[in-house]
């Protein structure tokens, strides 16, 4: 927990949800440009700036119940399929997409793992994967965010996910004989 020991919780979240209003006001001024009109960037901008303001610690902070890592997980989920329904409307897709998609299914993943450790498992001792949870959040809100602004594969993911996906295809190569 060294990242949220070092700006704290509420700061933390606070520059993640910055991030995604930022990149949401890039896009809609990228959209009045006529640039990308045609796309889900502007949609998938604002399901991400609408997601993490709603569950931002300001605004869990003031609920009535304390928001648990399940919450986070379900969240994200919902986040996901939102997405999906947003490309299924307008059926074209971008670049940062499967970088949405894929950080926020890592994120589901690692606040059910932490879920499980400290609610199911009564784990209260911070050890290795809570610090790992943090950077890996941390970093996956990150990279969502640099997605949406520049809307560019700039970790080589769809390059990847095609060859994964023709390796898989190709199966006159891997026949038994």
């Amino acid at each position: 927990m060294f990242l949220a020991e070092f700006f704290g919780y509420f700061s933390l979240s606070a520059l993640v949800t910055w991030a995604f209003l930022m990149a949401f006001f890039f896009n809609l001024f990228v959209y009045s440009l006529g640039v990308k009109r045609e796309t889900t960037l502007l949609f998938s901008s604002f399901i991400m700036m609408a997601s993490y303001t709603a569950t931002d610690y300001f605004f869990t902070w003031i609920s009535y119940y304390n928001t648990t890592y399940l919450d986070w997980a379900l969240h994200d989920f919902i986040t996901i399929l939102s997405l999906i329904f947003a490309l299924k409307i307008f059926s074209k897709t971008t670049a940062s997409f499967l970088y949405l998609i894929l950080g926020l299914s890592i994120n589901m993943i690692l606040a059910a793992f932490m879920y499980l450790d400290v609610f199911i498992y009564n784990n209260q001792k911070p050890w290795l994967f809570w610090d790992i949870y943090t950077f890996s959040v941390t970093a996956n809100d990150l990279l969502m965010v640099v997605a949406l602004i520049v809307d560019r594969d700039f970790l080589g993911l769809h390059k990847l996910k095609s060859k994964v996906l023709n390796y898989f295809k190709s199966n006159d190569t891997r026949k038994a004989t």
